[in-house]
């Protein structure tokens, strides 16, 4: 049971994370799609840099298990949403600077 509620506390986190660097990069950076790209990078990267020297890069992606992957898609969601808020609020009429 609390194995489950660290899971879930770990992807609401994740989400809200990426929600708010996703919607602050947006104001300022005036892109609506640029955190997306910005968190596959950083995934990217981190099984990189986590793998690098111990295996190959096969063998460590299917280490990983579901619990990381739930936490992953939580803070993948966070940033598609930030862009859908600011795409929206662009088209309401809202300016942000």
């Amino acid at each position: 049971m609390s194995a489950l509620l660290q899971l879930i506390i770990a992807t609401v986190l994740l989400f809200v994370l990426f929600f708010g660097i996703g919607f602050i990069l947006n104001m300022l950076l005036k892109t609506t799609w640029f955190p997306i790209y910005g968190y596959i990078v950083l995934v990217i990267g981190l099984v990189l840099y986590w793998g690098w020297g111990t295996g190959s890069l096969s063998q460590n992606i299917a280490e990983y298990t579901f619990v990381d992957y739930i936490s992953a898609l939580g803070g993948l969601a966070g940033a598609i949403l930030s862009g859908s808020t600011i795409k929206s609020l662009r088209q309401k009429g809202f300016k942000m600077f």
